[in-house]
């Protein structure tokens, strides 16, 4: 595995997580492959961060959760829970609170993710209280960009207002859910919006009849 100082890195500290990830990971993927998406989950990352003090820590999760996706794909895992994709515009709003309902009402029965085509850099702060208001945790979100790995690894992709920027890839099931944005939008407002959400996630659950 390269150095810490290995022109691969864009933060040396990535070194430490390049080598948890590839114990986790070994049997699965070479550490080269490690270390070459946690330097590019940290490079998407730092497009749009402001603040950088927890940008390693978060690469080192969007790289875990890219690995899944990939291991899952390449039919390296076992197990068969439905992936559900949730993609929004800022990753802020919409999608954050979908993947948070979704997991909150159906468990570990599905793995859920959602991402954003062009990411801010922090989760609306309404959103936090209305999903608590809920029961739903939002507590480790935060605003990732939208990955081919993840993409690839889902059984059903729903989009929520990014338009032409979202992927389309064959043979995945796309829904549509016409939210409206919460971004700035008083906590009334918000509430309605995780309201409208939640109802689209009751009749999704229908559908998978969990």
């Amino acid at each position: 595995m390269p150095t810490p100082s290995s022109p691969l890195l864009p933060d040396e500290r990535l070194a430490t997580g390049a080598a948890r990830l590839a114990t986790r990971y070994a049997g699965h993927f070479a550490p080269e492959t490690v270390l070459g998406l946690l330097a590019d989950s940290y490079t998407r990352l730092a497009e749009h961060a402001r603040i950088r003090t927890h940008l390693v820590v978060l690469a080192e999760r969007l790289t875990a959760e890219r690995l899944d996706a990939l291991a899952h794909t390449q039919g390296l895992t076992s197990g068969g829970r439905t992936r559900v994709l949730f993609v929004c515009s800022q990753n802020a709003g919409r999608s954050q609170m979908a993947a948070a309902l979704l997991t909150h009402r159906a468990g570990e029965r599905v793995t859920v993710s959602s991402a954003g085509t062009h990411p801010a850099d922090e989760v609306e702060p309404h959103i936090a209280q209305a999903l608590t208001e809920a029961g739903a945790d939002l507590t480790d979100a935060y605003p990732k960009p939208l990955t081919s790995e993840v993409v690839e690894a889902a059984d059903i992709v729903i989009t929520m207002g990014c338009g032409d920027a979202c992927p389309v890839v064959p043979d995945r099931r796309y829904l549509d859910w016409p939210v409206a944005d919460p971004d700035g939008a008083p906590i009334a407002i918000v509430r309605d919006i995780r309201d409208a959400i939640d109802a689209h996630i009751t009749e999704l659950l229908t559908q998978l009849a969990l």
